[in-house]
């Protein structure tokens, strides 16, 4: 009676099981696994609820691009933040997520069980999004020395005739890692000489640990470009469901793919009207929360360095932007009973390296913007586990 695309095992696996488990017998968990800025205990601005109160909401306005006025916001974003003067409002075409601008461009680069090139590691909903669209994930891998670099010897050899593009997570989640310059040269180089798509997510872009801009590729032009992002993490505020995605590239392959992405957008109309009509003050809420993360995300990795330099069994490795922090540990055994260990022992929740596909054991994710006081203890726990 199913699809082939969803028989996903949908038991919940060990660790799903153990996190139930506490939670039955009424542990209190210290969660450095958050991922949900609302939950993290910073203050947002009334004007965020005011914003959906607006006398136009009442009147169906159908734009399969989106209103104009929300997509002259995002324009206006990459001005004012990035200092980009070239993005077009009708390059752009809103979307309630980034999932779904996936989803989108992967209905219009892909027929069944094509392929799309995808960073390991990285964001572990790829393989639902792609089952979903009958399309094959390909991975290529990032390599750690001194930092994260992209492998392109295997981009090379992971190529075929069935190749549509190329996913690019900028920064990575959960590495942090962005591309760079070169890397970007390269990028563009393989994608022109390939006939392939480069798409990019950047919803952690404006997240730089160092405080310093870094580029976007929203008008990026050797190869056709999709670019990704929304206010779930530009903002903070991953209930209100509003993202985009950016074309670029030669101009009759872009507007060729926008043609085509219109009329898929139409067929759905996802977006409503109040949030786009909010969607101006919502980009502007970054100016608040934005600086709040970043001050809670840089206290976190420093009070993470000083607990590690106190102890010679783990590692932090370099992260340059977003929201988490990957710790290298002693794999004595799999992520995920270590991962469940620390839960059931001193009752700290945090992600096994092997949800984001890191290619062996020994990997921990732990979330950056977690409450000062709470990471601090949490940390303390894991690493008397951990050097025990």
């Amino acid at each position: 009676m199913f699809s082939k695309r969803t028989e996903w095992k949908l038991t919940p696996n060990r660790f799903t099981q153990a996190q139930a488990d506490q939670r039955a017998a009424g542990m209190e968990v210290l969660d450095l696994s958050l991922s949900n800025p609302t939950r993290a205990g910073l203050p947002y601005d009334e004007a965020i609820l005011q914003a959906l109160v607006q006398p136009e909401a009442l009147d169906y306005d159908p734009q399969p691009k989106g209103l104009l006025s929300a997509r002259q916001a995002v324009a206006r974003y990459y001005h004012d933040a990035h200092d980009i003067y070239g993005v077009d409002p009708e390059s752009l075409i809103l979307t309630t997520s980034t999932s779904e601008a996936y989803s989108y461009v992967f209905r219009l680069l892909c027929n069944t069980e094509d392929e799309i090139l995808v960073p390991k590691p990285s964001y572990p909903l790829f393989e639902f999004l792609a089952d979903l669209q009958d399309v094959k994930l390909v991975s290529y891998p990032l390599l750690y020395h001194d930092g994260w670099q992209i492998d392109f010897a295997s981009l090379y050899k992971a190529v075929n005739h069935r190749t549509r593009g190329v996913v690019v997570v900028h920064p990575n989640n959960p590495t942090g890692s962005y591309v760079t310059s070169t890397e970007i040269d390269e990028l563009n180089r393989f994608c022109v000489e390939y006939n392939l798509a480069l798409i990019v997510d950047e919803v952690f872009l404006d997240y730089a640990h160092d405080g310093a801009a870094r580029s976007s590729f929203v008008v990026n032009e050797p190869a056709l470009t999709f670019t990704l992002s929304g206010i779930s993490k530009i903002s903070g505020l991953p209930q209100m469901k509003v993202a985009w995605l950016a074309a670029s590239g030669p101009e009759e392959r872009r507007r060729e793919a926008l043609a085509r992405l219109e009329v898929i957008a139409d067929t759905y109309l996802s977006m409503n009207a109040p949030l786009q009509l909010a969607t101006p003050v919502l980009l502007d809420q970054r100016k608040h929360i934005q600086p709040l993360l970043l001050d809670r995300i840089r206290s976190n990795v420093r009070e993470l360095d000083r607990q590690l330099s106190h102890q010679k069994t783990c590692e932090r490795l370099r992260v340059d932007g977003g929201w988490y922090a990957v710790l290298r540990v002693p794999a004595l055994q799999s992520d995920e009973d270590l991962a469940i260990d620390l839960l059931r022992k001193v009752a700290v929740l945090v992600h096994p390296g092997h949800f984001y596909d890191f290619p062996k054991d020994g990997y921990l994710v732990l979330s950056l913007i977690t409450p000062a006081d709470l990471f601090r203890e949490g940390i303390s726990r894991i690493l008397s586990v951990l050097n025990d």
